[in-house]
């Protein structure tokens, strides 16, 4: 006996030790965190120099956004610690930021763009880079572009340059725009999945994947509409920059096996006869030929520079000063991701979270005015009718709402757009989409298969409806596609109200329709065209407050929770070998689910007016 109490004693002994051990472990990250935290605070930064006649290297590393990762600091050093790279993201505002400020620099000779490791950009964000390039350029100073290769979107920012290089082994990437997704319905049949889809509009096809094995006529046609105007810009663009025929960059891919075979195989010389660049050059060519415009740094290594990073921190940054006491402003609010119930995660848009911040504005007696910066493809149509409501208290309380919009504003996206001042949207931008669709998965057939089967007794005849082992029944599938054409009108009516447009004109554009800016424009769903800046300014315009009293407004949290929200994505951050076949599965289904995450949100209603296309930066690889 006393031989089993002394092993339970151990066993207790040794498990207080170790839970003892672990606590302390514990503790003690917590600690060094906020030490580490604390020191990266203080830690005195040197100061940035700017030698006299140098160049400004643009060289964006990973995503550009329009606004940040909520990750802090700590969350860098915790990835380092353990090996993980965290992916970097640079802010559109501040790329726009340091070419401006670099056009009236006196120290500042030369604009070096170097795209290498540029990840995701949209369209919109390079044609707003672009102009501030332009701006560079009227100042009498030179922009050289360099890469060793140029995927379509890195092509199109380095296309604003007086002269664009590339390396000897390198290609122009360009291919055109497309939009190809996977159809799941085959699949569906054989696990006997039944999804039951509710949709009102012709050209809905956000639910088409697991309706088809094909895009339908209809989708084709829409989209083609959207692709061919969006790339007849690029192409206009680039045309514009390069002094060539817009044919010119059709030919670089129509007779791509021509060219190719004209030049033996080599890929740079094919952009250099097709007038894509203005010469073949290594990197040592290029450090040479780039020295002799801004002369050595100093211990001649290479040519006179500063960094983009390092430029910014002497930079003053657009729309990020608070007001001063009795100044009056305009509130900037960025809604990006998809549209959600409730909070949200992070990426997308919570309704609450936003809901507050338009409060918050309105509330605020500083705050004259709002510039609502849209980038959504929509969600839930509950949670956009909420913020809708929200917009629409705070334009009829006097301030003006102007919306601007991003890659995309469609669907619910559109939903919250629509009662706005004023709407502006890029060329580039992908807007529209009014429609509306519900979606429904059950599973009674695929659990037959293996011997499973739901059953038992309620008070009605849906007592037991909406559970997906069970059939939905026919008169709940009714009811769910009469929510769903009451949703689609009062859609209709939301738009018809806000544009100021007859419904029945309203209907002819709508039906689930994707279109591209110019068009929105032209067809009404658009009043101009223009970018953040316009917007902010048409802002001011209505409300009397100078523009540059314009700032973001952002929910603050407290540093314990950044601290727990960056632990927790150091720890989800992980690296995605392509090569196996494993990590291409895992990659896939990680997409499909952000993709269609926020049908995982607790919804009210379970109705959603989302358009699923490919992500306008997709477009650009």
């Amino acid at each position: 006996m006393k031989k089993i109490f002394h092993c339970i004693f151990l066993f207790f002994k040794w498990t207080w030790k170790f839970l003892s051990i672990g606590l302390t472990l514990i503790s003690s990250l917590i600690m060094l965190s906020f030490l580490a935290m604390i020191l990266f605070a203080t830690h005195k930064q040197p100061l940035t120099t700017i030698p006299h006649g140098a160049a400004l290297v643009l060289s964006p590393r990973g995503d550009i956004v329009e606004q940040k990762s909520p990750l802090d600091p700590m969350s860098k050093i915790i990835n380092n610690m353990a090996g993980i790279p965290l992916h970097e993201e640079l802010l559109l505002q501040d790329a726009i930021d340091a070419i401006q400020t670099a056009a009236v620099d006196d120290r500042i000779k030369l604009l070096v763009i170097n795209p290498d490791h540029m990840a995701a950009a949209t369209l919109n964000q390079l044609q707003d880079i672009g102009q501030a390039i332009e701006t560079f350029k009227t100042s009498g100073k030179v922009v050289i572009a360099m890469g060793d290769n140029f995927n379509q979107g890195q092509y199109y920012l380095a296309s604003w340059s007086d002269e664009i290089y590339l390396n000897p082994m390198g290609s122009v990437d360009l291919h055109g725009f497309g939009v190809f997704r996977l159809y799941v319905k085959e699949l569906l049949n054989k696990l006997s999945v039944n999804f039951h889809v509710f949709k009102v509009g012709t050209f809905k096809s956000a639910l088409e994947p697991f309706m088809r094995t094909d895009m339908s006529p209809e989708a084709k046609k829409a989209n083609q509409l959207w692709l061919s105007n969006i790339w007849n810009q690029y192409c206009e663009d680039i045309a514009d920059h390069r002094g060539i025929p817009p044919r010119a960059i059709n030919n670089a891919v129509n007779k791509l096996a021509e060219n190719m075979r004209l030049t033996n195989g080599d890929a740079g010389q094919m952009a250099l006869n097709n007038g894509l660049i203005d010469g073949l050059k290594t990197h040592e060519q290029m450090r040479a030929y780039l020295k002799n415009i801004v002369g050595g740094n100093h211990d001649k290594s290479t040519f006179q520079q500063i960094s983009l990073y390092d430029y910014l921190s002497v930079t003053r940054h657009s729309y990020a000063s608070n007001l001063a006491k009795g100044q009056p402003g305009i509130g900037i609010i960025v809604a990006q991701g998809n549209i959600v119930y409730d909070k949200g995660t992070v990426g997308q848009i919570g309704s609450s979270n936003i809901i507050r911040q338009i409060q918050k504005a309105r509330k605020n007696k500083q705050v004259k005015a709002i510039v609502l910066r849209v980038d959504s493809g929509g969600g839930s149509a509950f949670a956009s009718e909420l913020i809708r409501q929200e917009l629409l208290l705070t334009r009829d309380s006097g301030k003006p709402v102007v919306v601007s919009m991003g890659s995309m504003a469609a669907s619910g996206a559109y939903w919250i757009s629509a009662d706005a001042n004023k709407i502006f949207a890029s060329p580039m931008t992908l807007t529209g989409s009014i429609g509306i669709f519900g979606a429904m998965p059950t599973f009674e057939n695929t659990l037959a298969k293996i011997g499973v089967y739901n059953d038992g007794t309620g008070t009605t005849e849906l007592a037991g409806a909406g559970n997906p082992t069970r059939a939905l029944p026919v008169p709940l599938q009714t009811a769910i596609q009469s929510g769903v054409e009451r949703g689609y009108r009062q859609f209709i009516n939301i738009v018809a109200k806000g544009r100021k447009l007859a419904p029945e004109k309203v209907e002819a554009i709508a039906q689930g329709r994707v279109w591209d800016g110019r068009t929105a424009q032209k067809i009404g769903l658009v009043d101009q065209l223009g970018n953040l800046k316009d917007a902010v300014h048409a802002a001011a315009q209505l409300s009397g407050v100078p523009p540059e009293n314009a700032f973001y407004m952002r929910n603050r949290q407290t540093p314990a929770a950044e601290l727990l929200k960056s632990l927790g994505a150091a720890a989800t951050l992980e690296r995605h070998d392509t090569t196996h076949l494993s990590a291409l599965v895992a990659l896939f289904l990680q997409q499909f689910t952000t993709t269609f995450d926020f049908l995982d949100a607790d919804d009210p209603r379970h109705l959603y007016s989302h358009c699923l296309l490919a992500t306008p930066a997709s477009l650009t690889h």
